[in-house]
């Protein structure tokens, strides 16, 4: 398999002066800079735009199909969905799309207001709206609700190794006890469209801490809600999340699963970081830690009613 180039200040620079017409001149055109070092294929321009290159070519075939998705859930949702000014090939077979840039700053560096909870709970609410079959007809494909049991028993292992490194109390995961996960498994009938990549740097807050934007739309699937429940609690926090989820009309069944399901992989990405496993930052998998795990009011998994439609 032929190597993707790596893209460079020069190749981003000449690309967008062809699309922008700025720079001809001879004032150079807006500066580019990487978003972050780990970041290679993805470029502030100036302070207006970012540049998002695939870099691989099962990358491109999400890019394209996020420019039409972008656009089938912009009117069911009230945060901002970037808008694509220009898009097309970077390399052969390479997309890229160069987008308005959403104004506010992350999840990661401001918190969420209870508007800002709001705003959340309408994005899931709009999500849920948006006709499964026309997503289909755009590529986004299904995915089948994961095993909540399965997960639970990585965790309670990956949580002794944590509290051997001294980094968590493997006690709190008896709270989700085989007959508690097999309460919360996901119920059928109830797939809908998920963004299904929600973490605090796709989450887009301003000072005051409403949401503004919702970004990265290349991970969409259409399946179980309780995804970006979970991710929503990694991003955010537990009870803002499970807060703006009940504003969206989940009851407590979808709820309390997103809860554990973002407890267990948060629980399961930091030990696979410390056992070098994966890379990344150390901080961030302990703050999304942190944050999956802030209690809620409804901790216990009760006898939840196998009859409530909205759940």
């Amino acid at each position: 398999m032929t190597q993707a180039p790596t893209p460079t200040a020069d190749t981003v620079r000449r690309l967008v002066r062809s699309l922008l017409k700025e720079g001809d001149d001879g004032t150079g055109g807006p500066e580019v800079r990487p978003v972050t070092e780990e970041q290679e294929h993805t470029w502030w321009i100036g302070g207006r735009h970012v540049l998002r290159l695939a870099p691989d070519r099962e990358a491109s075939v999400r890019r394209r199909r996020e420019l039409r998705l972008r656009d089938l859930v912009r009117p069911h949702v009230p945060v901002a969905v970037p808008t694509s000014v220009a898009h097309g090939d970077w390399a052969p077979g390479l997309a890229y799309t160069l987008d308005t840039r959403v104004p506010g700053g992350t999840a990661d560096e401001y918190d969420v207001s209870a508007v800002g909870e709001a705003d959340l709970a309408g994005l899931l609410s709009g999500l849920r709206e948006v006709p499964a079959r026309q997503a289909e007809a755009l590529g986004v494909p299904r995915t089948a609700p994961r095993s909540l049991e399965a997960l639970r028993r990585m965790a309670v292992h990956a949580a002794e190794r944590l509290a051997a490194a001294d980094e968590f109390d493997a006690a709190r995961l008896h709270q989700l006890t085989p007959p508690g996960a097999a309460q919360l498994a996901a119920q059928s009938g109830t797939a809908v469209l998920t963004h299904h990549g929600l973490t605090g740097a796709h989450v887009l807050v301003s000072a005051d801490g409403r949401v503004r934007g919702i970004l990265d739309w290349t991970a969409a699937a259409l399946g179980d809600p309780a995804e970006d429940i979970a991710g929503l609690a990694v991003a955010v926090g537990s009870p803002a999340a499970v807060r703006a989820a009940t504003l969206a009309g989940y009851g407590a069944r979808p709820c309390l699963r997103g809860l554990w399901l973002a407890r267990c992989d948060t629980v399961i990405r930091l030990t696979d970081h410390l056992e070098g496993r994966t890379t990344g930052s150390l901080p961030l998998l302990r703050t999304q830690l942190r944050r999956a795990w802030e209690p809620i009011l409804l901790e216990r998994v009760t006898d939840l009613q196998e009859d409530d439609p909205e759940e």
